[in-house]
């Protein structure tokens, strides 16, 4: 006889009012999107010193305050601006009450970022400790607090200059084991000074300013002459800077009131319309947006009125007008601009707009050097059974109507056994598997009818749907789930190698990673109960050991398929570990590709024998 089932009584009992800190100290991931430990760009504790400057931003942008002091030191951040100062009757409000601001339509902060008061509320309840102060013709006020409960207020003469101090120190029972990476920040005061000419911002005793702006961006930038000067176009509330290099795809970076919007939005798709719309019309003739769009390195940043962005880290701008209320939309403002300003450069111009054109014809000629091969391509993809053979679709995909979820991947992986556990174990609504058969071809320094060519890369290009543009791209991450040995690394390299000859925009949004599964399994029996950990290194194993005590039994996973399906979903569920493929500024892809498929120098085996993960499988790659 069965048990009946135990019935829960729904009552008045099971609801819950949680205070503005609790929430967000619960629910974190509503306001700063991942917490992260520091090792990727936009993890959680950038997030909370990027709301904390931007604030000191928006003091610049409307007209107060020229510098900005910034210091990082044991973990606490300290930001120091000169603008107005916080009104001191709603000092502790700003900070520690929602829907309490200065940014809901007031003409104070007319074309600023932060327009919710989430931001520094959000700090202020994941840190352990955070101070703010408030100068204003000789008087101060100040409130401490510690995770978001206020510990102190009060008033005190002063004789320092109007502005607000801003001091805070991250939680890290909520952050764990978090660290600064120096590199991140200094990337993105880098980009403030760029969209904030004039604006000097010192941090820890090195200052960043810029005196031309995105032209600065742009040239600092290149690691090898453009084809042209660098075009520099500046209007009211808009600022372009364009050239064209040698490299696949495009190289676009995008702002919105001093926002680095890596995923684009409405903007950025109103100038790669404009671009071509006013190229097309220069030259008239009807090039196709592709070429003319090909190798371009550039950047866009405008200001609007109350910008609306995709969630709470502001990556993706959703506004369609350019003010509330507004009869002049995003794409209009911008394509306006640059059928003005980019055709008169061109007529003033004659011998850029000679380069630029042999450079589109130059791209017009390849492709069209490949298209019949780029026909029976598309054809022989749509004739091989690929959801059956080598792609096991997810149920959502990203797509070009939401390429902002953060949800949707599709794993690279190699073999039957290693795609089948994670085939098993995977979340199929979110979730693909792609799987490669053997060592994909080795393209560097091939055309890109390679692609066209290799059966892998033909059904890969198609899986991702990014032939034509990568604005279609079908998942918000690629991941790269290769097994730990020889093999897998050299399959890692070829596979970082396609993406950097053809796509390497893919890298560039952020959209490419590598899947990190552990090495070893230490486990062992304790009161009728197995106690399992799984270690990422040998420093990791030992420390299991040690907490395990004696008589461990320790496995070696030399591969993914040896890993079961039920395993595997503790590896690629929430606690899954990736590892951001990166393109700093001052990367060079040819010599990046260069250095790690070009010839076996001293200098490349030096820097495996510093950076790889595994002693096991080192000798061997060095021989590959």
């Amino acid at each position: 006889m069965s048990e009946e089932p135990q019935i829960h009584q729904y009552t008045e009992d099971d609801f819950e009012t949680l205070s503005w800190k609790d929430h967000i100290r619960q629910r974190p991931g509503m306001y700063i999107g991942k917490l992260g430990d520091g090792s990727n760009p936009d993890d959680g504790i950038y997030v909370l010193f990027k709301e904390i400057v931007d604030n000191a931003i928006d003091e610049y942008i409307m007209g107060y305050g020229k510098v900005i002091d910034i210091t990082l030191q044991d973990n606490m951040v300290t930001v120091r601006d000169y603008g107005r100062g916080i009104p001191f009757g709603k000092l502790t409000e700003a900070v520690s009450k929602m829907n309490t601001g200065a940014k809901y339509g007031s003409a104070a902060f007319k074309k600023s970022v932060g327009l919710n008061g989430v931001g520094t509320k959000a700090v202020n309840a994941t840190s352990t400790y955070f101070y703010i102060q408030s100068f204003r013709d000789g008087e101060s006020r100040f409130a401490s607090f510690s995770k978001g409960d206020l510990v102190e207020e009060g008033s005190v003469a002063t004789n320092e200059k109007n502005g607000t101090l801003v001091k805070y120190t991250a939680d890290p029972a909520l952050y764990e084991n978090y660290s600064y990476n120096f590199e991140f920040i200094e990337t993105m005061l880098k980009n403030y000074a760029y969209l904030n000419r004039g604006l000097a911002i010192k941090f820890n005793g090195t200052e960043y300013k810029s005196k031309n702006g995105l032209l600065d961006l742009i040239n600092d930038s290149l690691v090898e002459p453009p084809l042209y000067p660098v075009i520099h176009l500046i209007g009211e509330d808009i600022e372009i800077a364009l050239t064209h290099g040698t490299e696949n795809g495009e190289n676009i970076s995008s702002f919105v009131n001093g926002q680095n919007t890596i995923h684009g939005g409405t903007h950025l798709a109103a100038f790669r319309e404009g671009i071509a719309k006013t190229i097309k019309e220069f030259y008239k003739k009807d090039f196709d947006p592709k070429d003319i769009r090909q190798s371009i390195i550039a950047a866009i940043s405008i200001k609007i009125e109350e910008p609306s962005f995709s969630n709470q880290t502001k990556t993706f701008l959703n506004s369609k007008d350019i003010a509330p209320g507004s009869n002049v939309t995003v794409r209009n403002f911008i394509v306006e601009f640059l059928s003005k300003e980019l055709d008169n450069y061109l007529h003033k111009n004659p011998s850029v707009a000679d380069i630029l054109q042999k450079k589109i014809l130059e791209s017009e000629k390849e492709r069209k050097a490949i298209s019949g091969i780029q026909k029976l391509a598309r054809e022989r993809a749509k004739k091989v059974s690929l959801h059956n053979k080598k792609l096991r679709d997810c149920r959502i995909h990203c797509g070009d109507k939401d390429p902002r979820n953060q949800e949707t991947m599709i794993f690279i992986t190699e073999g039957d056994s290693a795609s089948g556990s994670i085939t098993k174990s995977r979340n199929a609504n979110t979730q693909a598997v792609f799987s490669l058969r053997g060592k994909p071809l080795n393209c560097y320094g091939l055309s890109k009818k390679v692609v066209y060519e290799n059966e892998e890369f033909n059904l890969l290009q198609a899986a991702l749907n990014i032939e034509e543009d990568i604005e279609n791209l079908r998942y918000n991450k690629i991941i790269i789930a290769t097994d730990a040995d020889v093999d897998g690394m050299h399959i890692r390299l070829l596979m970082l190698t396609f993406f950097l000859q053809f796509f390497p925009e893919v890298i560039r949004q952020g959209h490419l990673y590598i899947l990190q599964t552990p090495l070893f399994r230490v486990r062992k029996r304790k009161s009728n109960k197995m106690e399992t950990l799984y270690c990422y290194s040998e420093e990791e194993k030992e420390r299991a050991i040690r907490k395990l005590g004696n008589g461990c039994e320790i496995t070696r996973f030399k591969g993914l398929g040896e890993i079961s399906a039920d395993e595997f979903a503790n590896f690629i569920g929430d606690d899954i570990k990736l590892d951001a493929v990166r393109l700093s500024q001052d990367d060079s892809i040819p010599e990046l590709l260069e250095f790690y498929m070009g010839k076996n120098t001293p200098e490349r085996q030096t820097f495996i024998k510093d950076n790889l993960r595994s002693d096991l499988i080192l000798e061997e790659l060095l021989e590959k």
